[in-house]
């Protein structure tokens, strides 16, 4: 059988679900608090999705039946010792989806997509499965429910956003965080929910922090020190978007331009480069949330939304320069250039 067992995490059982979230546009109901994150004050009937941490389906769902799980996926990322950092099991006929991560923590999605349950090791915390869920799972379980999910970050220009779409270090966060540092209100970081609506694109907003390497931090004039860590004793600091200067964007929002982040360079950098719809199309496919993971048909749905997307929303590429104390620049050309677009677009309408 894949995977391990529920351990000492299971002292927090409860099937209770007393706190209530909305992230990326869906409604879920919580059994524990997730940290880091504020519960919606509003009144809403409607549940998406039931977060049962601390146990496993086993326990709140009956027993899974016996049986071989079938390996579905793992990573090419390896640890130290060479096992896979994340490997997917489909169990019971595809009746759940199983997870496991290399440090032992676990996670399932039940067929319909609707409930989520997440069990840990004694040495792991809430914040460590905080992270896990608030990131990849919740993008795969988004993915799986049919939500086209962007590798991006993105912040609100007036009563519109932008997407800053790149891979792993590209500096979505920061980006995002400098644009928060000049003002503008971020909807959300690593993970940029579309919704498709008569020809048009919103981004859902996400939960109301950014995930920043001490570097980053120093960066944007900050003490790292002065953050929390995002888990215990981990590197990356949280920067909270409901207090002080940082403000999070709750509304969902037209997407008015996506800008591809590109490597660091020399002078002339910073500056912004158009991308041809095609080549926009190649990279957008290549940078969604969970590619490797979805069946053919989810391939095939994605390829058609994206299509449509680059043939409606401008597309660019931006370099920063390899002096990273010039960031205040970078943010001047993403500006300058989207006032750009802007007056392009009230022209042709």
């Amino acid at each position: 059988m894949a995977g391990g067992t529920v351990t000492s995490a299971d002292r927090l059982h409860t099937t209770e679900l007393k706190f209530q979230y909305s992230f990326f546009g869906q409604q879920l109901r919580s059994n524990l608090p997730l940290p880091g994150t504020k519960t919606t004050n509003s009144c809403i009937d409607r549940c998406d999705i039931e977060l049962y941490l601390g146990t496993s389906p086993r326990k709140t769902a009956g027993e899974i039946p016996c049986g071989p799980e079938a390996l579905t996926y793992q990573s090419t990322d390896t640890n130290l010792a060479g096992v896979p950092v994340l490997r997917i099991w489909s169990v019971a006929g595809g009746q759940f989806v199983h997870l496991l991560y290399d440090d032992g923590a676990e996670f399932w999605l039940d067929r319909n997509r609707q409930r989520v349950w997440a069990a840990w090791p004694s040495a792991a915390s809430l914040e460590n499965i905080a992270s896990y869920l608030l990131g990849p799972v919740l993008g795969l379980l988004l993915r799986l429910r049919g939500v086209i999910c962007l590798h991006a970050s993105a912040v609100a220009f007036g009563n519109h956003c932008v997407a800053f779409v790149g891979a792993t270090g590209a500096g979505k966060s920061t980006t995002a965080a400098a644009f928060a540092r000049e003002g503008h209100a971020v909807l959300s970081d690593d993970i940029v929910a579309l919704a498709e609506s008569v020809g048009a694109f919103k981004v859902m907003p996400g939960y109301p922090y950014l995930c920043l390497w001490p570097e980053a931090v120093k960066m944007l004039d900050q003490s790292p020190e002065a953050l929390p860590p995002t888990v215990p004793d981990g590197e990356k600091r949280r920067l909270s978007l409901a207090e002080g200067e940082a403000r999070f964007e709750q509304r969902p929002l037209p997407l008015a331009a996506i800008y591809f982040l590109g490597e660091r360079r020399l002078d002339p950098a910073p500056y912004v480069e158009t991308i041809r719809p095609r080549a926009a199309l190649l990279s957008l496919v290549a940078d969604t949330y969970a590619n490797g993971i979805l069946d053919r048909s989810l391939r095939a749905e994605e390829f058609a939304v994206l299509s449509r997307l680059v043939k409606t929303i401008p597309v660019r590429r931006v370099f920063a320069h390899s002096d990273s104390s010039r960031i205040a620049d970078f943010c001047r050309v993403i500006r300058d250039d989207y006032s750009r677009l802007n007056r392009a677009t009230r022209v042709r309408a």
